[in-house]
C-alpha cells in the first residue's frame, strides 16, 4: 500500500465537512463530507420475533430508558416519538418502530434526546447496517457516525427524505408538493452500490490522542476504531490506514479525484500551506476536466458532479434563457454548474461565476476559457448583488431582467439579504440548487413573497446511507 503522504499542509477542516456555513466557506470552498466505513453484515435485530415480550432493560449510564413508538421521521435524520407529552427525539429509529432508548439529552423542557438501545418491533424497511461499526447493537459511544441511515433499505431511505423535503416546503415555503427522491444514474455513477455503498470520493478520518484512526462516533467527537470504510469508494477503502496509528496527526483524509490517482493525506496542527502552494488536482464530468485544489470544494459523491449538471441543464426553461443576458452562477466554485450552462447553450453564452475563494475563481477562469462571455468575479455574493443593483445602468438592469441566475450556496442557504438583493434586479428565472432542505424551503418563501414561484423540483439521493439529500429547483418571475 502506497505510504500516506505528509504535505505542507493538506486537506483544511473546511474540504471535507458536509457543508459548511457561508461565513466559513464565503461562497463555495467546501461541502461534504461525512464518516465512513466497510466490514461484515451486522445481524438485525428480532424485530416481530419480539413482539409481546418485554426485554431485559438495558443499562442507561446517562439518561433514563424509555419504551417508546416511534412516529415519523425529523429534519437531521432523527425519528420523533413522544413520552408523556413531551417530544424525543430518536437516533437509529425507523417510524413505525417500538424501541427502547437511552435518554441522553434532557437539558430541555420541551423536547428530550434518545438513542435507540434495541429494536422491540422492526419495520419491515430494517436492514443489516451496512457499516457494522454503526449498528444499532453497539454501545450508542462506540457507533461510528456519518451513516445514520445505513440500517434503513434504500428505498425507505429515499422515502423519508422526501417527507422531510415536502414537509419543509409545506411548513416553510408555503408549497404543497409531492416530492420524489431519485437514486442517482449508475451511469453517471460508475462503482457505487445499489445499496448506497462506494460513493464517497472523499473522506475524513479523525486521529485520536493515542494515534488511533477513524471516525467520530455519532454526535460526539470521540474517535471509532473501525475495519473498513463501506461508504468510500473501492480505491480509497482499500488505501485506508485503519490499523495503524498517527501519533501527533490532527486527521487524514482520503481524496479520489475522478482524474488522478487516490491519495492518503496526514495533517497535523503545525501544518499550515501557503494558500499559493496548494496541490491542484483534476474532475472529470463527461468530456470536460476540471481543475480544483486538491482541499477545495467538489462534489462527495463519485456521480454528484454529472447528476447536478445534468439537472441545471434540464431544469433551465430555454425558452426564458437568453444567452446574451447578463446571466449569473452565484457561489459558483470552480465553474462547474457555469460550463453545464455552456454546455446546454453553447459558447457564445454570456455567464458570471461568482465566488469568494479567489483560489476557486482562479481555476474557474481557466476552467471557463472557451466560453468567450465567461468570466469568473471573487466577491461574496451579497456584496456583488449590492454592487450590480447600484452601478447598473439601464443597459444592464435590463440585461439582468432578462438573465438566468443558477446559485448553489452553502447548507445554510442564500439567506434573506441575497435573496432580497437578487429579486430586486428581477432575473427571469432561478435554479436554485441546495442540499438543505429547510434553507431552501425557508429561501423559496422568501422568494415567493417576492414574485416568485416554484415550477419544478428534483431531488437526489447524493448522501446514501445518510439523512442528507440534494435538490434543484426552479422559480420564475410571475408577471
Amino acid at each position: 500500500m502506497p505510504r500516506p503522504q505528509r504535505p505542507d499542509r493538506s486537506n483544511s477542516d473546511r474540504a471535507n465537512s458536509d457543508r459548511p456555513s457561508s461565513a466559513r466557506r464565503g461562497g463555495r470552498t467546501a461541502k461534504a463530507q461525512s464518516r465512513r466505513s466497510e466490514s461484515r453484515p451486522e445481524q438485525a435485530p428480532t424485530g416481530r420475533a419480539n413482539r409481546g415480550r418485554r426485554p431485559s432493560t438495558p443499562v442507561a449510564t446517562d439518561g433514563p430508558v424509555l419504551e417508546l413508538d416511534v412516529e415519523r421521521i425529523a429534519h437531521g435524520g432523527v425519528a420523533v416519538a413522544h413520552h408523556e407529552g413531551r417530544v424525543v427525539f430518536v437516533a437509529d429509529a425507523i417510524p413505525g418502530e417500538r424501541v427502547m432508548a437511552r435518554v441522553t439529552d434532557a437539558a430541555h423542557t420541551r423536547f428530550w434526546r434518545a438513542d435507540a438501545l434495541e429494536v422491540l418491533d422492526a419495520s419491515a424497511d430494517r436492514q443489516a447496517h451496512v457499516w457494522a461499526e454503526a449498528g444499532v447493537d453497539r454501545a450508542p459511544e462506540r457507533r461510528a457516525g456519518g451513516a445514520e441511515f445505513g440500517h434503513i433499505a434504500p428505498e425507505r431511505q429515499r422515502a423519508l427524505k422526501a417527507e422531510v423535503l415536502a414537509d419543509a416546503l409545506r411548513r416553510m415555503g408555503g408549497v404543497e408538493r409531492e416530492v420524489e427522491v431519485l437514486a442517482v444514474d449508475p451511469a453517471l455513477a460508475p462503482g457505487v452500490r445499489p445499496d448506497g455503498t462506494g460513493w464517497r470520493a472523499r473522506v475524513r478520518l479523525q486521529v485520536a490522542e493515542d494515534g488511533t484512526v477513524g471516525p467520530y462516533a455519532a454526535r460526539s467527537h470521540t474517535v471509532v476504531p473501525v475495519a473498513s470504510l463501506p461508504l468510500a469508494v473501492d480505491e480509497l477503502a482499500a488505501l485506508a490506514p485503519l490499523a495503524e496509528r498517527f501519533e501527533g496527526a490532527r486527521t487524514i483524509d482520503l481524496v479520489a479525484p475522478s482524474g488522478a490517482d487516490a491519495q492518503v493525506i496526514v495533517t497535523d496542527e503545525r501544518e499550515r500551506m501557503p494558500r499559493g502552494q496548494r496541490p491542484v488536482t483534476t474532475e472529470v464530468v463527461g468530456d470536460r476536466t476540471f481543475s480544483v485544489d486538491r482541499d477545495g470544494f467538489w462534489q462527495v459523491h463519485r456521480g454528484a458532479a454529472a447528476t447536478l449538471s445534468k439537472a441545471v441543464q434540464d431544469l433551465v426553461d430555454p425558452d426564458r434563457f437568453d444567452p446574451r443576458a447578463a446571466n449569473l452562477d452565484l457561489y459558483g466554485g470552480v465553474g462547474l454548474l457555469a460550463a453545464a450552462i455552456g454546455d446546454r447553450f453553447g459558447e457564445t453564452v454570456r455567464i458570471t461565476s461568482v465566488e469568494s475563494d479567489e483560489r476557486a475563481t482562479m481555476h474557474a477562469g481557466d476552467n471557463l476559457a472557451e466560453w468567450v462571455g465567461a468570466r469568473a468575479v471573487t466577491a461574496r455574493v451579497d456584496r456583488y448583488l449590492a454592487s450590480l443593483e447600484a452601478d447598473a445602468g439601464q443597459g444592464e438592469r435590463a440585461r439582468l431582467r432578462d438573465a438566468t441566475v443558477v446559485l448553489d450556496p452553502p447548507r445554510s442557504g442564500a439567506g434573506r439579504e441575497v435573496v432580497d438583493r437578487l429579486a430586486a434586479l428581477r432575473p427571469r428565472q432561478l435554479v436554485y440548487v441546495a442540499c438543505d432542505p429547510v434553507a431552501l424551503a425557508r429561501d423559496i418563501g422568501l422568494l415567493r413573497a417576492h414574485g416568485y414561484e416554484l415550477e419544478e423540483l428534483r431531488a437526489f439521493d447524493l448522501f446514501p446511507n445518510t439523512h442528507h439529500v440534494e435538490a434543484v429547483a426552479r422559480l420564475a418571475a410571475i408577471v
